[in-house]
């Protein structure tokens, strides 16, 4: 519970620093925002009524009191662009970044570690040749790439999914998944690459560990003393880098949201920010920051569930 408590702590620490870098960042950035926007053809009427609109024109701390007041209640301002509140554009989109991301999560989940115990466990052989290999070349290959060569292969050749658009999951969730499957799997293939060389590296280092002998001195198979006790140890360091992982997750979803045409967050930030609309940019950064905290917060609780003898005093 102490553990709980003090993470907890943490967790709303970092975030108020992360709210207090993102409005210092957007008021230090050069020249009058207002200005920005409007143009240099603006008169200073239209100027003024836009600072007023912004709350610019009031003193700085001011300015950061009224912001952080309205990030804590989930109000972040109206976005200059579709006059609605900030709030329900990123709920509105969410669902299609969230959505991209758990299944790229899932993707690499289910993928990576069987891949990674195959290569684990021929090591130096031709199998474990071959997963390496393909792993560097994934790692090599750009998100904006690989979301076009799928399009290419499995949109345009074999036609098994759709190139572009989204169906929400009320209306049809398998048409949900096929609209994303193609999205989600150019995020996840270089996240799997990662994923599986880094639980390649863990599961060698748990073989060769006094309690692997043991078991095998025992009579146990195989295959108990890799999935039942081998891999529980070594997911441990996995779940880290999986939860770092998921903010490349969300960058990686920026870029297909544009190749397939999806309505998520991350076209949104595009679209803001070609527009000049800085109350959305900078909600949009906010709330990304704050999916990223929380999702760190959850791997550091998964850690005591993966093995009770880490300490949470």
């Amino acid at each position: 519970m102490h553990y709980l408590w003090r993470r907890s702590v943490s967790l709303i620490v970092t975030l108020l620093l992360v709210m207090m870098l993102t409005f210092i960042v957007f008021r230090i950035i050069p020249g009058n925002p207002a200005l920005t926007i409007l143009g240099m053809d603006a008169d200073e009427h239209q100027i003024a009524a836009l600072e007023a609109k912004l709350g610019t024109d009031k003193p700085l701390l001011e300015q950061f009191t009224e912001w952080m007041k309205g990030a804590a209640t989930g109000n972040l301002g109206e976005s200059l662009k579709f006059a609605q509140p900030v709030s329900e554009l990123i709920w509105d989109r969410l669902p299609v970044t969230l959505s991209i991301a758990v299944l790229s999560m899932l993707m690499t989940a289910v993928i990576a570690v069987p891949l990674g115990i195959a290569a684990a466990r021929a090591r130096g052989k031709l199998l474990d040749l071959v997963i390496s290999s393909l792993t560097q070349l994934s790692m090599a290959v750009p998100s904006f790439w690989m979301g076009i060569l799928l399009v290419l292969l499995f949109g345009l050749i074999l036609k098994l999914f759709p190139t572009s658009g989204y169906v929400p999951w009320s209306e049809d969730p398998l048409g949900a998944l096929r609209s994303l499957f193609l999205p989600a799997l150019a995020v996840s293939i270089p996240q799997i690459a990662v994923v599986v060389r880094y639980l390649r590296t863990t599961v060698i280092e748990q073989l060769e560990l006094d309690y692997v002998r043991t078991g095998y001195s025992k009579g146990l198979r195989k295959s108990i003393v890799i999935y039942k006790h081998v891999l529980k140890n070594a997911l441990i360091p996995v779940i880290t880098v999986m939860g770092l992982l998921f903010a490349d997750v969300l960058g990686g979803s920026l870029i297909v949201e544009q190749i397939y045409a999806l309505p998520g967050m991350g076209r949104l930030l595009v679209s803001s920010i070609g527009a000049r609309d800085f109350p959305l940019v900078q909600g949009l950064v906010l709330f990304t920051a704050l999916i990223v905290i929380v999702i760190n917060f959850t791997v550091d609780l998964l850690y005591r569930l993966l093995d009770p003898r880490i300490s949470l005093k």
